[in-house]
């Protein structure tokens, strides 16, 4: 792969994987970019689902019970692999990558930014979870502006006794799937929905959602970052959206770029043409800037 412009990182959500970013890539390909779409460890391919998942009959309580084969996925471990991955990238582009990071890859991405903020061009959270310094995902989701988020309903199981954030994507409980589709994909078909549903996997290690934020003026606050505001988003509520951008900015002590879609949590799915046209657009900016720079 070779990339004439620059290469995309896409970085996939909580129980998410590559495949969310199907509909995006070709549209980024055909105007001279490159995309690289990886499973995080404990996802995609790399997901272990609980054994009970397929008992039949099933088991509600021994699934919600039964400890989570992932427990080990650790933040630093999928920190490392998008590392690895971007230097991958820069080595194909001159240098030139951005990073983009959907929901809880956010919390990856802004590692990744203070490890090698050299080696990018821009991140841009989709969504997604842009924690101050000091701060874990799980106190960012418990924050008074999040409070409205439906994703927590989904939630099976005691977190701490699992070890992990379980849900249960196939869940045929009219309710649980009617909470699904409202808290990831609002704004989706119902035929895209139950594909996209399809996909998820059932568990997130913890050590994701209580590892803390790190990031710094000095390292991450040197990448240009971008914020994809949503403004229907019901798992991630724009409440919490600018806060969050606020709360970094103010610590940080320079601005994020912010752009907004009218869109669920899942614009890649519902939007994914105006979606791809946003990311080319900071491509191109984040291009130009470089030149700048360099000139």
């Amino acid at each position: 792969m070779s990339a004439t412009k620059a290469v995309f990182v896409l970085i996939h959500g909580g129980w998410h994987n590559h495949s969310a970013w199907d509909s995006v890539t070709p549209i980024l390909e055909a105007s001279g970019f490159a995309a690289m779409t990886p499973d995080l460890p404990g996802a995609g391919v790399n997901a272990i689902a609980p054994a009970s998942l397929d008992h039949r009959p099933f088991d509600p309580a021994a699934f919600a019970a039964e400890r989570s084969p992932v427990v080990g996925v650790t933040q630093e471990e999928r920190t490392q692999a998008v590392v690895a991955l971007v230097k991958e990238a820069a080595l194909l582009s001159d240098g030139k990558v951005i990073l983009v990071g959907h929901s809880a890859g956010g919390m990856t991405i802004s590692a990744v930014a203070e490890q090698v903020p050299d080696q990018l061009l821009a991140v841009v959270y989709l969504a997604g979870f842009m924690v101050p310094n000091g701060m874990p995902l799980l106190a960012m989701l418990q924050h008074e502006t999040l409070s409205s988020a439906l994703a927590p309903g989904l939630f099976v199981g005691d977190p701490i006794a699992i070890g992990a954030t379980r849900i249960h994507a196939g869940s045929t409980d009219e309710a649980y799937r009617s909470l699904l589709k409202a808290s990831f994909y609002g704004d989706v078909s119902e035929s895209e929905f139950a594909h996209a549903a399809a996909q998820l996997h059932c568990d997130e290690s913890n050590a994701g959602a209580i590892a803390l934020s790190e990031i710094t003026p000095e390292r991450f606050g040197t990448v240009p970052r971008h914020y994809i505001r949503c403004t229907q988003d019901r798992a991630i509520p724009l409440t919490g959206q600018d806060h969050m951008i606020a709360t970094v900015d103010t610590a940080i002590g320079n601005k994020t770029t912010t752009h907004t879609l009218e869109s669920s949590h899942s614009p890649f799915l519902s939007q994914p043409a105006i979606l791809s046209k946003v990311l080319i657009d900071i491509g191109i900016q984040s291009l130009a800037e470089q030149r700048a720079e360099a000139a």
